[in-house]
């Protein structure tokens, strides 16, 4: 139970997080609160006992935490702070370096708090499929080439310049064409993959995914 409830917290717990801190908890309350999410769900057998047909992953799981904070006051009376499971390290997460895609600390205080973890569940998957696309490419010797381009994967940018991209990777112009080109699809290959493990049908990835890309969109506007 540990290592499932684990590998779930690794995956949203920052969606998850965002959103009960953004409801008016406390950074203590919100994290105790979180973990006894997780810990609920899979006492209860939740993933077993969902039901697909009723809706996306994204959505079941947030219909799940609002419920949960329902009764929350009275949960919180009934046990003390690190009283259950304590597994998670909440410092080492909380100082995750943040990256691109998090929201600014203005957004994170006057967003209601469905967007913030519509928003944060975008930048979460994103930066799985992201990571995947780094693990890839550092199989093969191209840690760099991730690096350099990989700001130029998800949307075409003004200030996307193949020759000073040539420059620094010291290749041909053509061949970072190339590069960007192959990583861009394989990259939405990935961002796929991520989506497809969180709806019922497939039919509905390419609306999850505009869903998501729509939060990001939301996001990179409002920090602008």
């Amino acid at each position: 139970m540990r290592q499932a409830l684990a590998e779930l917290c690794q995956i949203y717990w920052r969606p998850i997080f965002l959103f009960i801190a953004r409801r008016g908890y406390s950074r203590e309350d919100a994290e105790d609160l979180t973990q006894d999410f997780f810990v609920r769900i899979l006492k209860e057998d939740w993933l077993q006992k969902a039901d697909p047909a009723r809706g996306r992953f994204r959505s079941l799981l947030l219909k799940s935490l609002q419920n949960f904070l329902n009764d929350a006051v009275d949960r919180r009376n009934s046990r003390k702070r690190g009283g259950d499971i304590s597994f998670i390290s909440w410092d080492s997460w909380i100082a995750e370096a943040p990256s691109q895609l998090s929201l600014t600390d203005e957004a994170l205080r006057s967003w209601p708090a469905e967007r913030v973890f519509d928003a944060s569940w975008a930048a979460t998957t994103v930066q799985r499929a992201l990571r995947g696309l780094c693990e890839e490419c550092e199989s093969r010797g191209r840690r760099r080439v991730f690096e350099v381009l990989s700001p130029y994967l998800s949307a075409e940018r003004d200030d996307l310049s193949y020759a000073r991209l040539a420059t620094r990777l010291r290749v041909p112009e053509s061949f970072v064409k190339k590069l960007i080109y192959r990583m861009r699809q394989r990259y939405r290959v990935l961002l796929r993959d991520e989506v497809r493990q969180t709806v019922a049908d497939p039919a509905e990835i390419d609306e999850e995914l505009r869903h998501l890309c729509g939060s990001l969109a939301a996001s990179s506007a409002y920090a602008a």
